[in-house]
C-alpha cells in the first residue's frame, strides 16, 4: 500500500492532576530523521521514541512535541538514596585506581556529586516516572493514528499515480500506431524533396532511393523508447501493489521515463509524433510531482 509523507496528528490528554498535548509533524524527506522536542525530564526516553517511530515510518521528516499544560507536578527535589550510592561507589572505585597508579585525586565533595544526574530527582512519590509511562502509551496511540492518516492520504495518492501511468500507457498505445505510419511518410517526403532537387533529366535509382529511407527511418525509429516506456510503467504498477516504502524507487522510474520521452521527441519526425511526446512528457512532469509525497 502506498503511504504519503506528511501527516499531522494531536491529542491532548490527562492522568490524574497532570495534563498533557502530543504533536507529531510529518513531512517530506529523503529519508527518515526524527526531530524531538521533550522536557528536560523526559530526555532518557528519546532512543525508545525514535524506535517507535521507526516501527511505522520508514521516510519521512518527523517531529515530536511533547507540551505539559496547567500540570501540578511538584518539581521538588529530592535524594535518589540508591543512585546516590551508585555514583559514591563509582568515584571509589575511580581513586582507588587512581591512587594504584600514583595518581592523588582532589577529595570529591558533595557539592560535586549532588549534580551528577539521577542523584537528585523531581516529583512527589516519583510521580514523573508515572506520568513518562502514560505520555509514552499515548504517544504510542498517536503514532499508530499518525499512520493512519498516512495510509488514508497514501490510498488517494495511489489513485492520482495509477490514472497517471494509465494515461501513459495510453498515449504509448497510440504512439505505436503513429510510428507504424511514420516510415511511410518519410518515404513520400524524401521523394517528394528529390525530385524537387534533381536536375530534369536526372534520376536516382529506387535501390539507393530506398537505401536512404531507411537509413533515416532508422534514426526517426523510437520503437525501443516505447518499449523501454512500458517496462518502466509495467514495474510501477508492482510498485505500487508492494508494501514496501516505494516512493524512492517510484521517483527514480519517472526520471528514466522522462530521459525516453525527450529522446522519442528529438527523434520525431512527424507532428503528431512530437505533440504526443509533449504530452508524454506533462503527464511525467505531474507524475513526479505526486512522487514527492510518496513514502
Amino acid at each position: 500500500m502506498i503511504k504519503s509523507m506528511t501527516g499531522f496528528a494531536s491529542r491532548q490528554q490527562a492522568s490524574g492532576c497532570h495534563t498533557w498535548i502530543w504533536e507529531i509533524r510529518s513531512l517530506n524527506a529523503r529519508g527518515f530523521d526524527a526531530r524531538l522536542r521533550l522536557p528536560d525530564w523526559m530526555e532518557s526516553s528519546d532512543p525508545l521514541i525514535r524506535r517507535e517511530l521507526a516501527k511505522t515510518i520508514r521516510r519521512g521528516s518527523v517531529t515530536v512535541t511533547a507540551r505539559l499544560r496547567d500540570c501540578a507536578v511538584d518539581m521538588t527535589e529530592r535524594l535518589d538514596m540508591d543512585a546516590l550510592e551508585r555514583k559514591i561507589s563509582q568515584i571509589a572505585e575511580i581513586e582507588a585506581i587512581a591512587l594504584k597508579h600514583g595518581v592523588q585525586l582532589a577529595r570529591t565533595s558533595a557539592a560535586e556529586i549532588l549534580p551528577l544526574r539521577g542523584v537528585l530527582i523531581s516529583g512527589e512519590d516519583g510521580n514523573l516516572e508515572v506520568l513518562r509511562d502514560a505520555m509514552l502509551e499515548d504517544l504510542r496511540d498517536l503514532i499508530a493514528e499518525l499512520d493512519k492518516g498516512r495510509c488514508d492520504e497514501g490510498q488517494a495518492l495511489e489513485r492520482i499515480l495509477t490514472g497517471q501511468f494509465d494515461r501513459i500507457d495510453g498515449l504509448l498505445d497510440s504512439a505505436v500506431g503513429m510510428v507504424d505510419a511514420c516510415g511511410q511518410q518519410i518515404s513520400e517526403n524524401l521523394r517528394d524533396k528529390i525530385e524537387e532537387l534533381l536536375a530534369p533529366g536526372d534520376a536516382l535509382g529506387d535501390a539507393r532511393l530506398e537505401q536512404e529511407v531507411a537509413l533515416i527511418a532508422a534514426k526517426a525509429d523510437v520503437t525501443e523508447e516505447i518499449d523501454r516506456l512500458r517496462a518502466h510503467v509495467r514495474s510501477a504498477y508492482d510498485l505500487i501493489g508492494s508494501d514496501d516504502a516505494v516512493g524512492r524507487r517510484l521517483d527514480f522510474l519517472a526520471q528514466e521515463m522522462n530521459r525516453e520521452a525527450n529522446t522519442l521527441c528529438a527523434k520525431s519526425h512527424s507532428f503528431e509524433l512530437s505533440r504526443l511526446g509533449l504530452d508524454l512528457k506533462a503527464t511525467i512532469n505531474q507524475l513526479r510531482e505526486q512522487l514527492q509525497n510518496v513514502e
